[in-house]
């Protein structure tokens, strides 16, 4: 049989499973992101995202099935190969849900250029001064993290993983405890960076048409993934949007007649 000439996609996720305290978080989840694609993740909270995202990023590996790079399997064996690991730290980036895990550096501006002056990647203070002007930090440079609001650290930290460029962004709940301004830059921003695939994870259903074209759906203790497919398909599946717990069916007495209606579970 002839090979497939086609290159493997960024990311691939394969009959995956992964049990935390004894209890299934994910299981058998399989699905594939191409080049370029923007991929919204959705589900209630516990019914694994974030849990999806450490694996996509290296961070944990599952106990059933495998995650793959560009058709390279994620694991521990491969992320000590100094060349590989590079590869893999330079061209993947994760957002975390809680972003003072991710600041350390004394100033903002340092913050930005951490990642960079890591990789030994080229113009390192142009990269600074594109990326915080797109994320509107500017101002905050000289900075200390810490002294900033919750919104301007998760700019902060946005920009700060841009400035190295990757060709894969994840992004766990990205718009929680942003402004409606930060969210459209953070959506305006996302859809001018040519080439950027986006894998990003959220319970808000009135932000994933913004943040991607293709949905999947995960609930808490559902094998598998429930849907896979358009994302404006989902958010009008008000069943399937009920069966993940996205929604619920609500019943109510108008002028002496019982009506029930679905209500979605919106907002941060």
């Amino acid at each position: 049989m002839a090979e497939d000439p086609r290159p493997a996609p960024p990311l691939a996720v394969d009959r995956v499973a992964v049990s935390l305290g004894g209890r299934a978080v994910l299981e058998d989840v399989s699905f594939e992101v191409a080049a370029g694609e923007r991929l919204v993740v959705l589900g209630v909270n516990g019914c694994g995202k974030t849990t999806l995202l450490r694996l996509l990023d290296g961070l944990g590996f599952p106990d059933a099935g495998e995650v793959r790079y560009a058709g390279r399997r994620l694991a521990a064996a491969a992320l000590d190969e100094p060349a590989f690991r590079r590869r893999f730290r330079g061209e993947v980036a994760l957002l975390f849900q809680n972003v003072d895990a991710m600041l350390f550096n004394p100033t903002v501006g340092d913050e930005l250029a951490f990642g960079p002056r890591q990789l030994g990647l080229p113009d390192v203070e142009a990269r600074v001064a594109r990326w915080a002007e797109a994320f509107d930090v500017a101002a905050l440079l000289e900075r200390a993290p810490f002294e900033l609001s919750g919104g301007e650290k998760k700019r902060v930290a946005l920009a700060a993983l841009l400035a190295v460029e990757p060709r894969v962004l994840l992004l766990d709940e990205a718009t929680a405890g942003l402004d409606p301004a930060s969210v459209g830059l953070l959506v305006d921003v996302l859809a001018n960076v040519p080439g950027l695939t986006v894998v990003a994870s959220t319970h808000n259903l009135s932000m994933a048409e913004e943040l991607g074209d293709r949905a999947v759906l995960l609930a808490p203790g559902r094998r598998g993934v429930l849907y896979d497919g358009p994302a404006h398909a989902l958010l009008h599946d008000e069943r399937l949007l009920a069966e993940s717990g996205l929604a619920h069916r609500h019943a109510h007495r108008h002028e002496g007649h019982v009506h029930a209606h679905y209500h979605v579970h919106d907002g941060e």
